[in-house]
């Protein structure tokens, strides 16, 4: 019998059940499209084998005058900068305290801390130093370390854990407390306490949950908002303050250097630097500079141009202030092609320099395609990219929804409450915008889908990354991946430092994760013959491969009708000398899967050759 060609067009559809995908692939896994056809992924290995503490949300990578590169991560509890092969704990401090008095418990490592005015948060950092002497049993050398605040009992205690355990109950001895800006929480979730719905709302016991569709208070994941002053750092925490990191010394000698930035505002969501007219921008910011109570989420702030100190506007200067309208809270801005752009939660602004006396002209350029999260939005090549609470859209002089093969899919199953998490990432070795976000089920990031803008089509995934920079400083993308359960020791030691650590990987580094197999599979939709009137019987196939290495599994599934129970054919081991594989299958609709997971396996699909012939009209 002749040979049939199995033509599968590129990309993923899930929008049609497996059956109306006919002639499309339908899943995958770790597998991208390049010239239309599926491949494995690269790998990715450990920048270091170093683990930082909490869940990284942004990447900044720049060089400096002297061509030496950093890269600077931003956690809910840290901010950290890594270069030469080193890493340097830079976090901020918000202030010095006294401690009056330690209290111990025969046999625990617990120790309340008395500050009358510490102003911590549950899972702060503090460093303990000057302590008078021992207490309890433990020794000035317990206490003078860097700590995790466990538990806050009152606005004047703190708990802490020490590195041993105490030998007496006492309280005593006296010190002096550095304290770290406060942190924030590894997960959004949305809360249903006191204000999450109006009062009188229902009955009594009954879950606010339902009565605000999950829409509660959501109380944000830390985040930090990114970018370069020339060849210096700017950080900003996300409702936090503006900090500034001079690169001048290196790491040796700047462990201490992440200053606030004078006289900026010190409750803002985001923050960039604009184009070539060099303006520092705050957005959601304070409408009084200095009073965070003033905060509102629409304002928009810049410093005077080439002065990062300068925020009130004069005659003088150019530095001022715009509300935008349409929107609840500013989400996060680009620099895009000859403006800044800026999306709400509801609609999309380009903000353009045009000189004094205004210095930046606004204009809205969409309605009703706001961005979900302040990482949710990319501009590549003067094309910008973003997802938006139930679409994907893209600007390039016109704002357009990206038709999407996977919109179901991704929109039906994301986690409402880690929208804003999400992080949008550019790989543009191989012409990709991919999305990381967290399914229904997970509050974390566990799964990515991507959109290939050159040859217009998606593929999905669960590889799961917080934070991506694309390659351009460094030879290839640096991407963090956290683990809430994660206890590894930190880069830098902090005593009774609770779970959660991330781990950054340089990306298309080979072919494995990290040393380990990478599991990659894609799967077609059903194909038939003459439209299913009559089965089809299978005798072999001819296997198709580019670039490989190693083995590659074939399955043939086949069914009788669309919604029947799909029946499984093989695995066949497909080896680079393999010519073809016999087989003795019949169904009135077959799919095939391709897959392999072992160490070292690469592969590029080509075409695959079946012989079919008619096998009646008989169901099985």
């Amino acid at each position: 019998m002749p040979l049939t060609n199995l033509q599968i067009a590129p990309g993923i559809d899930k929008q049609n059940t497996e059956y109306g995908a006919e002639g499309k692939w339908v899943d995958c896994d770790n597998v991208r499209f390049r010239y239309g056809l599926p491949e494995k992924i690269g790998g990715w290995a450990k920048v270091s084998s170093d683990a930082l503490i909490g869940a990284t949300r942004a990447i900044l990578a720049w060089s400096d005058l002297d061509g030496v590169k950093y890269a600077m991560y931003g956690t809910n509890k840290k901010l950290y900068v890594w270069s030469e092969e080193s890493y340097a704990d830079i976090t901020p401090t918000r202030g010095t305290g006294s401690i009056t008095q330690f209290e111990t418990t025969n046999g625990s490592p617990t120790v309340t801390v008395t500050d009358a005015s510490h102003g911590a948060v549950i899972g702060d950092m503090v460093t303990i130093s000057s302590v008078s002497g021992a207490i309890g049993g433990l020794s000035q050398a317990n206490l003078q370390n860097e700590f995790e605040i466990l538990s806050v009992p009152s606005t004047s205690t703190y708990t802490i854990t020490a590195p041993a355990n105490a030998t007496s109950s006492t309280t005593g001895a006296t010190a002096t407390a550095t304290y770290e800006i406060n942190t924030s929480s590894a997960t959004s979730i949305f809360g249903y306490g006191w204000g999450a719905s109006t009062w009188g709302a229902s009955t009594w016991d009954t879950s606010r949950e339902s009565l605000t569709g999950a829409e509660g208070v959501l109380l944000d994941s830390g985040k930090w908002a990114l970018d370069t002053w020339g060849e210096d750092a700017l950080a900003l925490q996300f409702n936090g303050g503006l900090y500034y990191w001079d690169t001048s010394s290196g790491l040796s000698s700047n462990l201490a250097s992440t200053t606030n930035v004078s006289a900026a505002p010190t409750k803002s969501r985001f923050m960039l630097v604009s184009g070539e007219d060099r303006h520092v921008i705050c957005l959601g910011t304070e409408t009084t500079i200095g009073t965070t109570s003033t905060q509102d989420n629409m304002f928009v702030r810049w410093s005077d141009q080439e002065d990062v100190n300068t925020w009130a506007p004069t005659a003088t200067n150019t530095a001022g202030t715009k509300r935008l309208t349409d929107g609840n809270f500013i989400q996060t801005a680009v620099r895009s092609r000859g403006a800044v752009l800026i999306w709400t939660d509801a609609s999309l602004y380009a903000m353009q320099f045009i000189g004094p006396p205004f210095t930046f002209g606004f204009k809205q350029i969409g309605s009703n395609c706001g961005a979900v999260g302040i990482h949710a939005a990319i501009d590549v090549s003067g094309i910008a990219y973003w997802m938006g609470s139930d679409s994907f859209f893209l600007y390039d002089g016109a704002v357009r929804r990206i038709p999407c093969t996977v919109q179901d899919y991704v929109f039906t199953d994301i986690q409402v409450s880690a929208q804003r998490d999400v992080f949008c990432a550019a790989n543009t070795e191989f012409n990709e915008i991919t999305w990381f976000y967290a399914s229904a089920d997970s509050t974390q990031i566990d799964r990515q889908v991507t959109f290939n803008y050159a040859e217009n089509l998606w593929h999905i995934g669960t590889l799961s990354r917080t934070a991506w920079v694309d390659r351009g400083v460094y030879n290839n993308p640096y991407a963090t991946e956290f683990s809430a359960s994660d206890t590894t020791t930190p880069v830098t030691t902090v005593e009774g430092v609770t779970a959660g650590r991330t781990f950054v990987y340089a990306h298309e580094t080979g072919v494995n994760d990290d040393g380990s197999a990478i599991t990659a599979h894609i799967e077609s939709g059903d194909i038939d013959i003459a439209d299913g009137d009559q089965f089809m019987s299978v005798r072999r196939f001819i296997p198709d491969f580019k670039n490989q290495a190693g083995n590659v599994d074939v399955t043939l599934k086949t069914r009788p009708y669309p919604a029947g129970t799909q029946t499984s054919h093989g695995s066949y081991a497909v080896a680079t000398t393999t010519t073809k594989q016999d087989t003795r299958i019949r169904g009135r609709q077959v799919a095939v899967r391709v897959e392999s997971d072992a160490v070292d396996d690469k592969w590029r699909y080509g075409t695959l050759r079946l012989e079919i012939q008619p096998d009646g009209r008989r169901g099985a």
